[in-house]
């Protein structure tokens, strides 16, 4: 069995009030992906993901281009093993 991979991604631009958090936890359910999504103080957004390899790198790739009305300048990326510790994925208010 493989060890679960895990990133934890901070995303920056036009990120926060844009339904950015619903965009990521929706995408996120849908690729089977645990973890969770929340506002930080400094404007960006940061995600913690947990899945299969495949999913993970679906779900960065919504990161980069993100919802309608967000603008994504930039995602810093650091990848880690899984804690298991997710049983879905939500959003942190």
């Amino acid at each position: 069995m493989t060890e679960p991979l895990a990133f934890r991604a901070i995303i920056s631009g036009r990120v926060q009030g844009v339904f950015f958090r619903a965009f990521v936890a929706g995408h996120a359910a849908r690729l089977g992906v645990t973890g969770y999504v929340r506002n930080i103080p400094a404007g960006q957004v940061e995600v913690w993901a947990e899945g299969k390899r495949a999913s993970l790198l679906k779900l960065l790739g919504y990161l980069r281009i993100g919802p309608p009305h967000a603008r994504v300048d930039g995602v810093e990326v650091s990848w880690q093993g899984g804690t298991g510790e997710y049983s879905g994925f939500k959003i942190d208010y």
